[in-house]
């Protein structure tokens, strides 16, 4: 019987991506955290690229478990390999998620700039760009609903989008409670519940452990950008 061991790093909005759809096709695993800051050996063989997450799976039948990196690999994986899909079955909807989850990373890196500016011009050059962003999205789902509202990005119907947008809106709150920095305001009506909707959810809750904000908060203190100075 397969055995699956998800390689984590605390604040990696990638592995939370991976957890969430383990979690949310119900299949069991365990969860190794390493510290990317000093990768044991046998992680350096396993990854190639020296990132989490890594999918480990054992079979007892194999006497050196397999490795799979890269978390869009990983979540395809699953798909194909579990059940309770997570994508459309429509092959054109199919693949308009997916483009949805290449924005997602998009949005991703732009929060990474946005907290490597290294001044207060630059950080506002970078938020004004990740709130284009979310008003790309806001403007996406409102073609989409009309006047429905939108529990989940395919509506009532959790998917792989929703699990890759999770954690980008767990950044959110980090910036808005300890650096007074807003990319979301009213005109996104649909993102807002839809930000709401996943924080509640099991899946995307239990995909950090409780340390995550003081974690977060730390890393962006620690950093000594621009960002730095409004949460010290």
């Amino acid at each position: 019987m397969e055995k699956l061991k998800l390689v984590s790093h605390h604040l990696c909005p990638y592995v939370q991506r991976a957890a969430i759809a383990l979690s949310e096709k119900g299949v069991p695993f365990d969860r190794e955290w390493i510290d990317l800051a000093d990768r044991p050996e046998w992680f350096k063989s396993a990854s190639p690229l020296g990132k989490v997450p890594l999918l480990m799976i054992s079979d007892d039948q194999v006497s050196e478990p397999t490795a799979l990196f890269e978390s869009a690999v990983i979540v395809e994986f699953l798909e194909d390999t579990e059940p309770n899909p997570l994508h459309p079955s429509d092959p054109v909807e199919r693949a308009r998620h997916r483009a949805w989850i290449e924005f997602a990373s998009s949005v991703l890196n732009g929060i990474g700039r946005l907290y490597n500016a290294p001044s207060n011009d630059v950080l506002d050059v970078e938020t004004e760009k990740l709130r284009g962003m979310f008003t790309r999205l806001e403007n996406d789902l409102e073609a989409r609903s009309g006047s429905s509202e939108l529990t989940y990005f395919a509506g009532d119907r959790f998917s792989l989008v929703d699990a890759a947008f999770g954690p980008v809106f767990r950044y959110l709150d980090t910036f808005e409670k300890d650096a007074d920095l807003h990319l979301l305001n009213d005109s996104h009506k649909r993102v807002l519940p839809w930000r709401n909707a996943l924080a509640a959810r099991p899946s995307v809750k239990d995909a950090i452990d409780e340390r995550y904000p003081d974690r977060l908060r730390q890393f962006l203190v620690q950093k000594g950008t621009a960002i730095s100075t409004r949460i010290e």
